[in-house]
């Protein structure tokens, strides 16, 4: 084998290991150990800096959800429904099994997560750039939690099974709406799926 055919090897090799640590319960237990606990460790190294005010400090995290939503929108409609590739696969067997078990490795989130903090400190002060980037942990938490909850529970109020059917209805129009917790990105870039009956009107 040539130095290109073996480095492909080993990245397909690499990428399969992932995709199957990725589809066990333990991989799952953890994820969700390690998302809260990224979430919760950056908002309390922000709070606790002495520049940290309180209302600055509750708008840097609104903005930290404000752009997760958008990732959140932009990954799903680009990333996971683009060219074929981990990501793409992965998120084909979902619309396969809607609730099977699927998530990243653990490990994955964090270490991007620290690397945001440290790129973020480069352009704002160091509580900012904890805060916002605790907003965005806690965009990803309440995604992953959000999603398995929308697939695994049948929602008795109005607004449940309204907000849950937004979803639902992503995996029958793969072509729109790509946010899950919320479908703002969607309006905004004109994916919010609309029925024919309501187009008519």
């Amino acid at each position: 084998m040539s130095s290109p055919e073996i480095r492909i090897a080993w990245a397909d090799a690499i990428l399969d290991g992932l995709e199957r640590l990725a589809v066990t319960k333990a991989n799952q237990r953890a994820a969700l150990v390690a998302d809260v606990g990224m979430c919760l460790g950056l908002i309390s190294l922000g709070l606790a800096r002495p520049d940290t005010h309180p209302v600055s400090a509750a708008l840097t995290l609104v903005a930290g959800l404000l752009v997760f939503s958008l990732i959140e929108y932009s990954f799903h409609r680009w990333l996971f429904h683009g060219p074929e590739q981990a990501m793409e696969r992965g998120h084909r067997r979902h619309h396969q099994d809607p609730t099977g078990i699927g998530s990243l490795p653990f490990f994955l989130p964090p270490i991007f997560l620290v690397v945001l903090a440290a790129l973020f400190s480069k352009l704002m002060p160091l509580s900012d750039a904890l805060l916002f980037t605790g907003g965005i942990a806690g965009g990803y938490c309440a995604y992953g939690l959000c999603h398995d909850w929308i697939h695994r529970t049948r929602f008795r109020n109005r607004l449940g099974r309204r907000w849950a059917a937004n979803h639902h209805i992503h995996h029958h129009h793969p072509d729109h709406n790509f946010g899950v917790t919320s479908p703002l990105w969607d309006i905004v870039f004109g994916t919010y799926y609309v029925s024919k009956s309501t187009r008519r009107r």
